[in-house]
């Protein structure tokens, strides 16, 4: 062990309020506003409509795709879905393929057939210059269907961040569109390229979600193509309401038990772990130490993020597929967030390092599971002051040290 185990200090359970509110069958109440919406009767019988659906972890994405393929084969459609989702999936057709099939889309559970490629056509340019990507498929069907959640991004901050605009000019755009609007950078780019794609390509219908803190659908719109611009600003008003936040400002050690793309598109949400990690400057929460532990399943290798930790795993590490996680980051040109930080045997050296030089009565310390779930979670004793004068926050019980099992895993 690099240093030697210091003190632990004692940990207490704590779980803060958020709001829970969501739809209990968000797919039939997609399919009562598809069947009431004005934008349909753009919908006519015999078009081939591509459908968008992305890697990020969209609650029920399976069934809300379905739903659309449903609706639109009861108005004479011929549905067939398209992945939208950059450079995600190791930029190929295959992997993209793969990866919706993981997240619950393929032909089987939505009714439609999934047709991934690569290729693009350039379907227009800015009054900048810069070129609009489609992917091929989607730009020669009749008529496309955009499906996104809108989110705060963890990279950029302005009135549009992700959402059916960031569809349309990465999601759409596949591996160039999105390492084109990476390049110009994201906040300039993502609305002057989605107005090209909204004036060239065939695109009909929007679907805009937003997701509450235990990432359940809150809500739904349903908005034709001159509504996205401001569907995306006013969604992203509540999303930033409803986003799941630690509860503290200023942390010595955050332990993070997992990350993932399926998690968040930076691996572990910069919102959460501060986002002046990313884009630099003074933002909060500001984190001292990070340390992650291990990477989804469902994130299949990609470790894009890993960056923004100070401290990691081998099991992590070893977890890697570094074709897949360079593919995305250099996509994205952030090349720091491919990173590998230091790299320790067991969870327990992890922890050790994280709480070096710590006092460990007074140290602010937090663990987490991923930076999706963070209604519960441990906090040091030297939080416990502060979380008791929060009343959103309740503490729960003392549970005493972190305890690890013979080979070194937190348990």
């Amino acid at each position: 062990m690099l240093v030697p185990m210091p003190l632990l200090p004692s940990m207490y359970r704590l779980r803060q309020q958020f709001d829970r509110r969501r739809l209990d069958e968000p797919a039939a109440v997609l399919t009562e506003r598809l069947r009431s919406s004005p934008a349909m009767a753009g919908l006519r019988p015999g078009m081939r409509v591509a459908i968008t659906a992305g890697s990020r972890g969209i609650n029920h994405i399976g069934e809300l795709v379905a739903a659309v393929v449903r609706e639109v084969r009861a108005r004479g459609g011929d549905p067939f879905v398209v992945p939208a989702m950059g450079s995600h999936g190791g930029a190929t057709a295959e992997g993209q393929a793969r990866m919706l099939a993981g997240l619950g889309v393929s032909e089987e559970t939505v009714g439609a057939p999934v047709r991934s490629s690569m290729e693009v056509v350039e379907v227009g340019r800015t009054p900048e210059g810069w070129p609009g990507y489609c992917d091929r498929l989607a730009f020669e069907a009749d008529w496309i269907v955009v499906m996104n959640r809108v989110k705060p991004h963890t990279a950029f901050k302005a009135e549009i961040e992700s959402g059916l605009c960031k569809m349309l000019a990465v999601g759409l755009g596949k591996h160039r569109g999105a390492e084109n609007v990476h390049a110009i950078g994201l906040e300039k780019a993502i609305v002057p390229i989605a107005r090209v794609l909204l004036q060239r390509a065939p695109v009909g219908l929007g679907i805009a979600i937003v997701e509450n803190s235990q990432d359940e659908t809150y809500d739904l719109a349903v908005v034709p193509p001159e509504a996205f611009e401001d569907t995306d600003r006013e969604l992203l008003r509540l999303a930033k309401r409803l986003l799941p936040r630690l509860p503290f400002d200023d942390l010595d050690v955050l332990i993070v038990r997992e990350m993932g793309k399926n998690v968040s598109g930076t691996g572990m949400d910069s919102n959460v772990i501060g986002i002046g990690r990313r884009i630099g400057g003074s933002h909060k929460p500001e984190i001292a130490r990070v340390a992650v532990l291990d990477l989804t399943e469902e994130t299949h290798g990609n470790a894009l993020g890993i960056g923004l930790a100070d401290l990691t795993t081998r099991r992590l590490v070893d977890k890697i597929d570094f074709k897949a996680t360079y593919t995305n980051v250099i996509t994205t040109g952030f090349l720091g967030t491919a990173r590998i930080p230091m790299t320790l045997d067991t969870d327990r050296e992890v922890v050790a390092v994280a709480l070096s030089g710590y006092d460990p009565a007074k140290v602010r310390m937090v663990v987490i599971r991923n930076t999706l779930e963070l209604e519960e979670m441990l906090i040091s004793e030297g939080l416990v002051e502060e979380a008791r004068a929060n009343p959103s926050l309740t503490i729960e019980e003392e549970v005493g040290p972190l305890r690890f099992d013979d080979e070194g895993r937190l348990l």
